[in-house]
């Protein structure tokens, strides 16, 4: 199989299926004259097998740590989208989620521009005070524009920030992402959900919990159905959870 296929199976960004058979932990080898990779089913089969002791070791107080979103008690590999339709609701839950995160130690990573990140970083300020610029300093708070242009570029940022977070041994790492702004970076609207149903099978492999963000009044409504289709966790929520 080619190296989509086999990151596909593995729930792996395509890069890092390309390091892993570089470094000889997954047989590959080279065909044809752009010498591109191919990998036995059979091969890949038994390094799924073996995945668990590649994902993070957890500790005890991840493997318990729960995370209140909306004043519901959720456990962490946990990927939401939240739908908001004013300004007041896009902080409702997200603005309490990144204060308890940051109050608790926790790396947070929020990802938005302009105005929007103006407007968090406000709030977050007056939750926080000194405390906001101690994180932002520390780099306990991440904040960036977008993981990336496309699904490989973004997902393969993720799971570098996400390893390089658990060296510091964390419960719990947070994430906000405010779709609208990461649209505008993403290569295509397309390219963007893409990249959201792909998130599920990294996020399976950290004790993260992502909260994306979905302003109604700059999505379509077929646009708001595949975000949804891409957040499966959320379908055995209360549905008041995810509306702002």
């Amino acid at each position: 199989m080619n190296t989509t296929r086999a990151a596909e199976l593995l729930g792996l960004s395509e890069a890092s299926v390309r390091r892993l058979g570089d470094r000889g932990l997954l047989p590959v080898r080279r065909v044809g004259r752009r010498r591109e990779r191919r990998f036995q089913a059979g091969q890949v089969e038994r390094f799924k097998r073996t995945m668990g002791a590649t994902r993070p070791p957890a500790s005890v107080a991840a493997a318990r740590a729960q995370v209140l979103l909306g004043g519901v008690p959720m456990d962490p590999y946990t990927h939401l989208a939240v739908l908001y339709d004013s300004d007041a609701g896009r902080f409702r839950v997200t603005v309490p989620f990144l204060e308890a995160g940051l109050r608790a130690g926790q790396p947070c990573f929020l990802v938005a521009h302009g105005l929007v990140l103006e407007s968090y970083l406000q709030r977050l300020g007056q939750a926080l005070g000194t405390e906001l610029d101690a994180a932002l300093k520390s780099g306990r708070l991440t904040v960036l524009d977008a993981p990336g242009t496309t699904v490989e570029e973004a997902l393969e940022f993720w799971e570098k920030a996400f390893w390089s977070a658990m060296e510091t041994g964390p419960s719990v790492i947070r994430a906000v992402g405010e779709m609208v702004p990461e649209r505008e970076r993403f290569v295509s609207e397309a390219e963007m959900l893409a990249y959201e149903a792909a998130l599920n099978s990294l996020v399976k492999r950290f004790p993260c919990f992502i909260v994306c963000q979905y302003d109604v009044r700059e999505f379509s409504g077929p646009a708001l159905y595949e975000a949804l289709r891409a957040h499966p966790d959320l379908f055995s929520l209360p549905l008041r959870t995810l509306l702002s």
